[in-house]
């Protein structure tokens, strides 16, 4: 069976990344698609660990060869995810998560419905520009420009199969733990065990 494809989205600064690594110590079986982008790598950030950041040009060969999943782009930055890399780890049984932007995941769902999708609300606007001024990872234009993003994206909530508010870390990340476990029991991703068990029935001729 293979994994589930699990989108998570938040606007800019509502914390998916810090989130979705504490899932990935917490849940096992679930790997992390690195993302391509074209914008510079921020203080502390690693090529290949955080992104593959690639030039303008390299990014559109990618595209045109129809290597992405799914691309857009974001706050004048390019962003994509490669179907290569999802499919390596679903194919393995392991389910995959996409941190993607609202853009990214309204591709991703309208390709495959059957994703799992998980929008990270921050608990209010001054909470998310906080959040975004002490990062201190953007100019003072950039931090503005996604700021001003952020009311359009916290609009596409409802597109969302789940709606998890961050204003706890170690409780968020459980929440969402838990909707990936949950996921894993639905029956149609059961069905070989399932159907041993009910053979067991069938031979004991009750």
């Amino acid at each position: 069976m293979k994994g589930n494809l699990i989108i998570i989205s938040s606007p800019s600064g509502g914390g998916k990344g810090t989130l979705i690594r504490e899932v990935l110590e917490k849940v096992p079986h679930v790997g992390y698609s690195i993302s391509h982008t074209t914008r510079s790598p921020r203080s502390g950030e690693e090529s290949g660990k955080h992104y593959h950041f690639v030039s303008r040009a390299e990014f559109d060969a990618y595209r045109d060869q129809g290597g992405f999943l799914e691309y857009a782009e974001v706050h004048g930055n390019y962003y994509g995810t490669t179907l290569k890399q999802t499919e390596r780890i679903t194919e393995s049984g392991s389910d995959v998560i996409l941190e993607i932007d609202v853009q990214g995941a309204a591709t991703v769902m309208e390709k495959m419905p059957e994703a799992v999708s998980i929008f990270i609300m921050p608990p209010s606007f001054e909470v998310l520009r906080a959040r975004l001024t002490a990062r201190a990872t953007e100019r003072m234009d950039d931090l503005e420009l996604r700021l001003k993003n952020s009311l359009g994206e916290v609009m596409h909530f409802s597109n969302f199969g789940y709606v998890v508010v961050n204003d706890e870390i170690t409780a968020a990340s459980n929440k969402i733990a838990t909707i990936i476990l949950a996921e894993r029991q639905r029956p149609h991703r059961q069905g070989e065990l399932i159907k041993g068990i009910l053979g067991s029935f069938e031979r004991a001729k009750l």
